[in-house]
């Protein structure tokens, strides 16, 4: 008896996952990523004749309904939105080529070019603050860097749930999951990952305060955090 390798069984789990795309005006490329949130693909829009970023979940309504409310340079644009054959549904967005914060980060960038990235980041966030959405799962890996100095904040689906987030960057506190002081604990959290190895006292001691327990204790506001 043959056992078949890992490698063609996620071929095949690919090919039996993949969307139907009949009745949209997307043709399939490739899968990019998936997640408990859903899967997205790289896809061509035949209409424009460009690739794009697909995103299918069983019900992506509310988190598309933000990200058309978030438009900022650092947050990606939403274009389309849809509902597939098989009763899912799907919104499209800017197709992303670049890499993940974590990944970035291996290359060891200079020190100015991390708080560069970082205050990026921190404008985007404070951006969404001030339309009343609370990402809720900042990390690394939910950041990309372009190749041309183009910075994302990335996977808003977990906004507004009452129950989200990554371990290591998760406010411990169980208050109002709106409450802007979620994100800041988090970005302090990514400011230690990317201040990793930099000795000025100064940028530690943002990171702590941004990281603080109890709430009350953090910066009030990604503003805040990010002027000092």
């Amino acid at each position: 008896m043959n056992l078949l390798s890992d490698r063609v069984l996620d071929h095949l789990r690919a090919v039996i996952d993949a969307p139907d795309l009949g009745g949209t005006p997307y043709e399939m490329e490739r899968e990019i990523g998936r997640g408990g949130m859903g899967v997205v693909y790289q896809v061509r829009d035949l209409r424009l004749g460009r690739s794009v970023a697909l995103k299918i979940t069983e019900d992506c309504r509310a988190e598309a309904a933000t990200l058309a409310r978030l438009e900022h340079p650092g947050i990606v644009p939403l274009y389309d939105t849809g509902t597939l054959t098989d009763g899912r549904h799907y919104y499209s967005m800017r197709l992303v080529r670049g890499q993940r914060l974590d990944e970035w980060l291996t290359a060891a960038p200079p020190a100015a070019a991390r708080l560069r990235v970082f205050l990026r980041i921190a404008e985007a966030v404070s951006f969404a603050h001030s339309e009343g959405i609370v990402h809720r799962d900042l990390k690394p890996a939910n950041i990309m860097t372009g190749a041309f100095g183009e910075v994302f904040v990335m996977d808003w689906g977990l906004a507004r749930m009452p129950a989200a987030g990554t371990p290591r960057y998760r406010a411990p506190e169980n208050g109002d999951p709106n409450d802007p002081r979620v994100d800041v604990y988090a970005l302090g959290r990514v400011l230690e990952d990317m201040a990793s190895g930099d000795a000025r006292a100064p940028l530690k001691a943002i990171a702590a305060r941004a990281a603080a327990i109890p709430a009350s204790e953090r910066y009030p506001s990604v503003n805040d955090m990010a002027d000092d």
